[in-house]
């Protein structure tokens, strides 16, 4: 219950998707937290991994990170700075490649977020590989 207005609280995951698909977290993101799906395109991956940025899922982030770029230390740099960034929306900008049949894509985005309250915003593409199969986030550009 929420102390100010006595209201069941509404848990974060409930509700729309925080990758702006459109759909539900249920229906959009939360299989691949959860490992009962796989992304079967880039952009899915990339909206995946923004979701989980924002319900701050370290071992989905590392896991979605490709292994020829996933540094040592990884799970350590994110959980130091995962809590200092309040997410606020995702738009994709463009794609390109990164279908299911393709082996690489890219995705142009832009991210909007809070630091101690200050709007922010992230612009990048993100390019992605599979391995083994499966998408798989490659590295980005500013």
């Amino acid at each position: 219950m929420s102390k100010s207005t006595g209201k069941p609280v509404r848990p974060r995951y409930e509700g729309a998707c925080p990758c702006k698909s459109g759909r539900s977290y249920e229906t959009c993101c939360m299989p691949y937290h959860h490992s009962k799906a796989k992304p079967s395109t880039a952009e899915m991956l990339m909206r995946s991994r923004y979701s989980a940025y924002y319900f701050r899922l370290t071992g989905y982030l590392v896991e979605t990170t490709h292994p020829d770029t996933r540094v040592p230390g990884l799970r350590k740099e994110i959980e130091s700075t995962i809590h200092q960034v309040n997410w606020a929306g995702l738009e994709i900008l463009g794609t390109a490649k990164g279908e299911r049949e393709d082996k690489t894509g890219k995705v142009e985005f832009v991210a909007h977020y809070f630091v101690q309250g200050e709007p922010q915003e992230l612009h990048e593409v993100s390019r992605f590989r599979r391995y083994k199969g499966d998408w798989k986030y490659l590295d980005s550009r500013d």
